[in-house]
């Protein structure tokens, strides 16, 4: 069989760079395939598929050698709408992609392009809709959709042109758990309906991995590493030399000291083969004794019967009722639309809720501004680009005292004990534009901390990161819990993070307060996972399949070790 995709000796060099990004890449992906590409932000993954739809080197240029087949095409000779008729892009963003005010005209956006019939184009787009599951919202605008409706739709946009190979860079990436299996479970069903090779670029190696994939390409500084069947992958260190997270319930098994073979397929749990691991894990576990962090008693904050509405005729919370610990930090999870950035901007005064009340250190703060609400509680939204706002990185951190005419000697000196505490102060007379996303996301922080809140709310700390970033934040967020005292409420999508770095998780689900228990206990309640959008842990269903009870011990046990083996308040997954 020919391949549909083939890379010889490939490289490729942006103009702006002194090294290539791809370096004498050899690959070759055949029709039907589902392959997930891998690797570490800066590896080289999302160069290779720009590549793939002729954005390189029609967008981007530079300098490239070697050959590029795609469905026997030169990218490059055919442009960027040339390749868009046999390879279709799903962004990350999907917001950046739509182009209708309706979903029908999204959706129909080439074809009108195309100049096909307008007979025609009705039947197409109604084919498209009803293959991404949306014909029910084709009048429908963009903006009221969830996230996971408006990855269908970009999807359905591309999909109107038969394209031959689907395009997915990082898809999962602000969906919540839910969302995100059932988009790989969609990208399924349409390859076995409409038989597309699918290309995934992803850093959840595990969620993907919940349908087959064929192979799993791993990039390192520009280079595939390796290009493994899952099964193979998984038995291996690769995925750990090179910054990537394994599925949770490989990492038990190797801290358990198994060796896991192919051949009891671990590519998932539901179908691998845990009979021969289950004795050795078992002794892991009685082994492991169960650690706690010891807990504060001291109320820092009290929502109490909280209420809000948008239009006064769709409500957004009802009766949201919780108290948060001082040093605590909190997973504050649920769907799309569930009400957590609500909340958030109820908390941080942005909006005036129906009714209720909330309490910081014993206070109803109903009578604050935002401005004194901003020193006591701080916000950091998901990207820092959204908050910077001054060219030089002293500037941005003192932002907040200079507009509350703090003295400038004060001011110096809050902010130089910050940037420290951030790791920051080398680079106080650097510009912000400097710095890597990794840094420029403490500088977020550090205009924050300046403040000294007594409560630091944070959207999505992690979303978009590979494993290293992630780990990188995490710990750095995690160390100023320690050293400031502080309390942090995370709104997360991101299951791992919450049962490896949170004490407590609040689930919201249509506006109310679900639950509020520990992040094992969430995640092994098959009920309340459901209902939230959540995804039980797998750590849940190895305990089950080898026999270990109650599940929640040996999920709590497992992350006293992963901490214990990276300090107090992390986990190495």
């Amino acid at each position: 069989m020919e391949p549909i995709i083939s890379f010889r000796d490939y490289s490729f060099r942006y103009r702006s760079q002194k090294e290539p990004t791809l370096k004498n890449i050899n690959l070759d992906i055949y029709p039907g395939e589902k392959i997930l590409i891998a690797g570490q932000s800066g590896s080289g993954k999302s160069t290779l598929a720009h590549c793939m739809n002729a954005l390189i080197p029609c967008s981007f240029a530079g300098d490239v050698s070697g050959t590029l087949k795609v469905a026997g095409a030169d990218p490059a000779a055919e442009g960027v709408f040339g390749m868009s008729k046999t390879v279709g892009t799903v962004l990350q963003d999907t917001d950046g992609q739509f182009i209708g005010l309706t979903v029908a005209e999204d959706i129909a956006f080439a074809l009108e392009n195309d100049a096909v019939p307008q007979d025609e184009l009705i039947k197409k787009v109604q084919a498209a809709a009803q293959t991404v599951e949306m014909t029910e919202y084709l009048d429908k605008s963009p903006a009221e959709l969830s996230g996971g409706q408006k990855q269908r739709v970009s999807l359905g946009g591309v999909m109107v042109d038969d394209v031959k190979i689907l395009l997915f860079d990082e898809p999962l990436a602000n969906l919540d758990p839910a969302t995100g299996k059932n988009t790989i479970s969609l990208m399924e069903g349409i390859m076995h309906k409409k038989d597309v090779t699918v290309v995934i670029i992803e850093h959840r190696l595990e969620d993907v991995l919940y349908e087959h994939v064929d192979r799993v390409i791993v990039m390192g500084e520009g280079e595939i590493v390796a290009d493994m069947k899952p099964d193979d992958l998984l038995c291996s260190d690769i995925l750990i030399k090179h910054g990537i997270r394994e599925p949770l319930y490989v990492t038990a098994l190797k801290h358990a000291g198994c060796t896991i073979r192919p051949e009891d397929r671990p590519d998932h749990i539901d179908h691998f083969n845990t009979e021969p691991y289950k004795e050795k894990l078992k002794e892991w576990f009685s082994a492991m004794p169960r650690k706690e962090r010891v807990k504060s008693t001291e109320e820092v904050l009290k929502v109490k019967n909280l209420t809000f509405s948008y239009d006064d005729t769709r409500t957004v919370l009802k009766d949201v009722s919780f108290t948060v610990n001082k040093g605590e930090v909190i997973a504050l999870v649920g769907k799309n639309g569930a009400g957590k950035s609500t909340l958030a901007s109820l908390i941080c005064g942005f909006y005036k809720p129906d009714a209720g009340d909330i309490y910081l250190n014993g206070s109803d703060i109903s009578v604050l501004s935002i401005a004194e609400r901003g020193e006591r509680i701080g916000y950091v939204m998901q990207s820092p680009n959204q908050m910077i706002s001054k060219p030089m990185i002293s500037e941005e951190v003192g932002l907040g005292l200079t507009v509350r005419n703090v003295p400038e000697e004060e001011v110096t000196e809050r902010v130089n004990d910050t940037l420290r505490i951030c790791g920051l102060y080398p680079y106080r007379n650097w510009p912000v534009g400097a710095l890597s996303f990794g840094q420029k996301k403490r500088v977020s922080i550090a205009s924050i901390l300046v403040m000294k809140p007594d409560i630091l709310i944070m959207d999505e700390p992690t979303a978009g990161q590979d494993y290293a970033h992630y780990t990188e934040i995490m710990e750095f967020i995690k160390d100023l819990r320690d050293r400031m005292d502080l309390t942090i409420i995370m709104i997360t999508h991101d299951m791992h993070l919450m049962l490896e770095y949170t004490d407590r998780a609040l689930v919201l689900c249509d506006g109310q307060l679900l639950t509020d228990s520990t992040p094992a206990e969430v995640l092994s309640d098959d009920k309340i996972s459901e209902r939230a959008y959540l995804k039980k842990t797998s750590l849940y269903d190895l305990s089950v399949k080898c026999d270990i009870y109650p599940p929640t011990d040996f999920i709590d046990r497992f992350i006293s070790y992963e901490r214990s083996h990276r300090g107090e308040g992390g986990a190495h997954v």
